[in-house]
């Protein structure tokens, strides 16, 4: 008898691997080097275009088409001679030396452990929801285009973050469909005999089973971990079912699993890295698990462990008020940690619950995951030059009595990965102009470039975009509209809505109150008029979710639902559901311009509108994130003053006025307003102004080479420095801690004396040691910035002997010059310790009163 009587396959037999040149398929299939570099669309194109086209997902075209059509299309010999190619093209692409080979030959970074909860790639991968995700997934290309060693830890989650429906009445629903592993371009992680690899983690009272999967992403591995194993109870299953989704307890359990699992993932795989980047404070309960593992290997205990391992972690805080980073209950953490604490790290439950408080004595103050991230980093960084200002505010009660300006919290502005956002159009303008390696030479040489390409040609490359945009717009509004029941009219008409000569304007971002999505409702007639001007037509194409828990943004999306019923403005304005990466795409490689509205400062960095500088797109936007240090007058336009108001309804309106004014008497007679070859070249000068000047800056290639640079580099280093001799180091760091909290409050100032020599003022000060070592502190003269003069903060000279005949008295001497009155001087006493950073890994200071 058969053993398989009704032919039924074993699911993955159904792959035909025997056809020749089928596993070169499935490898570029699997590569998600294929989201940037679009030189593969067209093999999946010729195999399923119509799939290829609504998925672009090539696992899923690969595993959907027929097998006769795949030995028809490989039996071509030009199609299996672009296979081939394409091939040979990524694996001398993974084997060459890139930027970072190529400059840090002798680099002590070897490995980068990026952790982050989630990270947009590529829409065949739905594992993201928005901002974070989008800096997660183009600093991971990024890294890969540059040859960073860097590997991603995150979550493979079930159902990833909602899908967005929205009713004639404006109703958002949420759908929550399922990732289904086997259709995403992800492979199970297998050891050398074959076997998944599975991690066990211990929760309270029972074990959890983690899946862990494989995403190839060109040099660069994403390694994904899931609870959705058999072994697992129902509802362990469901722990990693929904990003972003259920109660505190749920979120806990994922950054268990993200931070605790993820480390020890890597330790399974025998990766060991230097640094560990952790990308918002979802992840930092690696720092337990790293420091954990130290004291596995060194013997050493936790403290020891903490003092050496967190000079090779990086934090990025992306939240811009304090209500922003996820904090639990001194309960939670207890139940979920208490064991973990005390077995593992050998510390009780109160010391861990310090970590993430910033009051370590205060019993009933949350755990605040961002104070565990800070505390157990070597770096901390903002991600826009306002966010660093605005993070260095908010972060100030960690490190009471230190100025703000010295808050150890530096920035690096994020960029976008530009060639997974620019149009076929745009790729080959600036191909033309500056090369195809273009993102990976010196970004300064671009300038130049794209200012020799004609004013007929960019026009050309707009107009192009333009009718891809409104084409693409038309063919989903009309299946938005046919799935919702919608009238066969309604669905015909949307197929012939817009025009692609017409100004058309992009607001496309998460729906909540801060982002006011509104901002251009706040007078509808007004918008209507100009939206109607005969002479001077606009459109425009909106999109966005709000979280399903949040009503009030929920009903932004009504209102402008309401306004589009109107019957002129329904022939101008159209709202695209469920946002994601491929709309994201499209509506960022066409809009002519970028519309965005935030409340100054609440918008850390914003990365949409950097998308659309690579393809001619020109941003309109408030004076946060990212546009605060990007705009000029001859890039784009902005509105605010610059300065924070809260969210005061008289400055809505305010800036309201400044952003109808701006549109009606800047934005759309500068867009119609032509030469004789009906080209608007003053239009034309703004937005190559834009593309050379800001695309360059904003590139997450700029960005990965300042994190390696400033901050992978020197924390390989120090991590290096502390390792050596079983964590010596680290025990020399916990002495000197030790020492200088015991003896810091009875430190004591004598008195200041200070004498004018020539053009300088010498500032002498008695200082009461009681004993402590004296290279184990720094004394300082410091003064505030003040309107014409900058801060002073320079290092006293200990002198031989002290001006004070008591014992365990020295006397410290600095030189100023004469310019500002001696009143405008302190001498303040820090701790100092080679190597150490001071106040982020010790927050001690004392004033002169």
């Amino acid at each position: 008898m058969s053993a398989n009587p009704r032919n039924v396959h074993p699911v993955y037999d159904l792959l035909p691997v025997e056809i020749d040149g089928f596993e070169t398929l499935a490898e570029l299939a699997l590569d998600l080097r294929s989201a940037w570099n679009h030189a593969t669309d067209e093999i999946w194109r010729r195999l399923d275009a119509e799939l290829w086209e609504i998925t672009h997902n090539p696992w899923v075209v690969l595993q959907t088409v027929s097998r006769q059509r795949i030995e028809h299309v490989l039996s071509d010999a030009d199609f299996r001679k672009t296979v081939d190619e394409l091939w040979n093209e990524r694996k001398q692409t993974a084997e060459q030396p890139a930027w970072f080979q190529q400059t840090h030959t002798d680099s002590p970074l070897k490995c980068a452990a990026y952790f982050s909860m989630e990270y947009m790639l590529s829409e065949a991968l739905p594992i993201y929801s928005g901002g974070l995700g989008n800096v997660a997934g183009d600093q991971l290309k990024a890294a890969s285009d540059l040859g960073v060693p860097v590997v991603a830890v995150g979550l493979l989650f079930q159902q990833g973050y909602f899908r967005q429906s929205i009713d004639d009445a404006g109703q958002q629903y949420a759908l929550y469909p399922y990732n289904d592993p086997g259709q995403l371009p992800i492979r199970p992680l297998r050891d050398a005999n074959g076997e998944w690899l599975r991690l066990k983690i211990e929760l309270p009272g029972y074990s959890v089973w983690l899946r862990a999967w494989q995403v190839k992403v060109g040099r660069a591995n994403l390694y994904l971990l899931d609870s959705n194993d058999a072994a697992n109870f129902p509802a362990q299953r469901g722990f990693t079912s929904e990003l972003y989704g259920g109660g505190p307890e749920l979120r806990l359990k994922q950054e268990l699993i993200l931070g605790i699992g993820g480390w020890r993932l890597l330790t399974e795989l025998g990766i060991t890295p230097e640094v560990c980047h952790l990308n918002e404070g979802h992840a930092a309960f690696a720092v337990l698990e790293r420091a954990r593992g130290f004291m596995e290997t060194s013997g050493q205990p936790f403290d020891v462990a903490l003092a050496v391992t967190r000079a090779g972690n990086l934090f990025t805080t992306h939240t811009a008020v304090p209500a922003g980073f996820d904090r639990f209950s001194p309960d939670l953490i207890q139940q979920h940690l208490g064991r973990y604490a005390r077995e593992k790290l050998g510390i009780s439950v109160e010391d861990l619950l310090a970590l993430g408080r910033q009051d370590p004595k205060d019993p009933s103050e949350l755990f605040n995951m961002a104070h565990l991230a800070i505390r157990g980093s070597g770096r901390v960084n903002g991600v826009s030059r306002l966010h660093g200002e605005v993070s260095r505010r908010m972060f100030t009660p960690l490190f009471p009595s230190w100025p703000e300006e010295e808050v150890p919290v530096g920035h690096v502005t994020n960029g976008v990965h530009m060639p997974s956002w620019d149009s076929a159009a745009a790729d080959r303008v600036w191909t033309r102009s500056c090369g195809k390696d273009r993102w990976l030479g010196m970004s300064q040489t671009l300038e130049c470039d794209i200012g020799r390409v004609t004013d007929e040609s960019l026009w050309q490359f707009r107009i192009d975009s333009a009718h891809s945009l409104i084409e693409y717009a038309r063919q989903r509004l009309a299946r938005q509209l046919a799935a919702s029941g919608s009238s066969p009219e309604d669905v015909e008409a949307a197929k012939h809505l817009f025009d692609p000569n017409t100004l058309t304007l992009g607001f496309a971002r998460r729906f909540a109150t801060y982002k006011r999505p509104n901002l251009l409702l706040r007078d509808p007639a007004r918008l209507l008029r100009l939206l109607t001007n005969p002479e001077r037509p606009v459109q425009l194409i909106l999109a966005g979710k709000a979280h399903p828990a949040d009503q009030a943004g929920q009903d932004l999306i009504r209102q402008w639902i309401e306004f589009i019923r109107h019957p002129i403005a329904r022939q101008h304005v159209i709202f695209l559901s469920d946002y994601d990466m491929l709309l994201s795409e499209h509506l960022v490689q066409g809009c002519d311009v970028w519309v965005n509205t935030p409340r100054r400062p609440w918008e850390a960095s914003g990365t949409s509108g950097m998308k659309v500088l690579v393809n001619g797109g020109i941003n309109l936007s408030e004076l946060d994130g990212w546009w605060a240090e990007a705009y000029t007058p001859e890039v784009g336009w902005a509105i605010g003053d610059g300065h924070e108001h809260g969210d005061d309804p008289t400055w809505d309106a305010v800036e309201a006025e400044q952003l109808y004014q701006v549109l009606e008497e800047e934005v759309v007679p500068e867009f119609y307003r032509r030469n004789e070859q009906g080209i608007p070249t003053q239009w034309l000068a703004r937005m190559r102004a834009s593309m050379s000047q800001l695309a360059p800056q904003f590139s997450a290639v700029r960005t990965v080479r300042e994190y390696t640079q400033q901050h992978y580099l020197p924390a390989a280093a120090a991590f290096s420095d502390r390792t050596k001799l079983g964590g010596t180091v680290g025990t020399n760091i916990v002495h000197w801690e030790r020492s200088v909290r015991e003896k810091w409050e009875s430190l004591k100032f004598g008195e200041l004396r200070v004498e004018p020599i020539g053009n300088e003022l010498r500032f002498e000060v008695d200082v009461y040691l009681d004993g402590l070592d004296a290279s184990f502190i720094q004394v300082e003269l410091y003064a505030n910035a003040q309107e014409a003069f900058p801060v002073v903060c320079q290092a006293m000279n200990r002198l031989d002997s002290s001006r004070n005949p008591e014992s365990n008295w020295a006397t410290y001497q600095a030189s100023v010059l004469a310019t500002r009155p001696t009143t405008d001087f302190t001498p303040r006493i820090i701790p100092h310790h080679k190597g150490v950073s001071v106040p982020l890994e010790l927050d001690l200071i004392r004033w002169q009163r």
